[in-house]
């Protein structure tokens, strides 16, 4: 127990000196900061501890909203998902919204696999779902870890996608709020973030299917 109570002591003095290192640059960074929140973009990123929102993209608290969950995914009956995604495009007005998933994702490998896990399962019936659906794209590919950084980017296009169907998406451009969508990934081994050159910014780069009538 004291081993347990000296390790969250631990969290609470890298917490005070963190926010004392950035008062001692900006007095008026907190002061400042408590009275609004107005970043330009959503992250929308995997709860993995490896992959730290901000620090990756050398952003300070205030500059960039987050959602995270299990494989960085957009399921459209997650009324989480959707309340953060509502409230950054519609109130806090963000310009883009960013779908970071990550090399070796454990939520993506264990889509592949035929192990039972519990109710994780349900939730990764998407990733699922698109591994058998694009088979053709992993004919080849002998290497495990290739298959499944693969399937980690194309996993990001579908989420991509995924939030560009949603009406809160789509609303936001039919009132003509420039918002665009876009797919990342991050690399475990060096710290480096890729543009998977997949971004949305309107609804006529849609499949017609998918376009809301306004």
């Amino acid at each position: 127990m004291t081993k347990d109570v000296n390790s969250l002591q631990n969290l609470i003095n890298n917490n005070r000196k963190w926010a004392e290192d950035i008062s001692d640059k900006d007095p008026d960074f907190f002061p400042t900061l408590a009275k609004q929140q107005a970043p330009e973009y959503l992250w929308i990123g995997c709860s993995d501890s490896r992959v730290p929102a901000n620090e990756i993209v050398g952003l300070l608290p205030g500059e960039l909203f987050v959602h995270r969950n299990v494989a960085n995914l957009v399921v459209h009956t997650d009324m989480n998902l959707l309340s953060v995604l509502q409230y950054a495009v519609e109130v806090l007005k963000v310009r883009h919204v960013i779908v970071c998933g990550h090399y070796a994702c454990g939520g993506v490998k264990a889509a592949m696999q035929d192990q039972k896990l519990g109710l994780i399962d349900n939730w990764l019936l998407e990733i699922r779902d698109l591994y058998h659906h694009k088979q053709d794209q992993f004919k080849g590919i002998e290497n495990e870890q290739e298959k499944v950084d693969l399937l980690c980017e194309l996993s990001v296009v579908r989420q991509v996608y995924n939030l560009s169907h949603t009406s809160i998406v789509q609303d936001a451009w039919a009132k003509g709020q420039p918002l665009s969508v876009h797919g990342w990934i991050y690399g475990l081994k060096d710290g480096k973030v890729n543009d998977l050159d997949v971004t949305v910014n309107e609804s006529t780069q849609l499949s017609e299917l998918f376009r809301l009538k306004s």
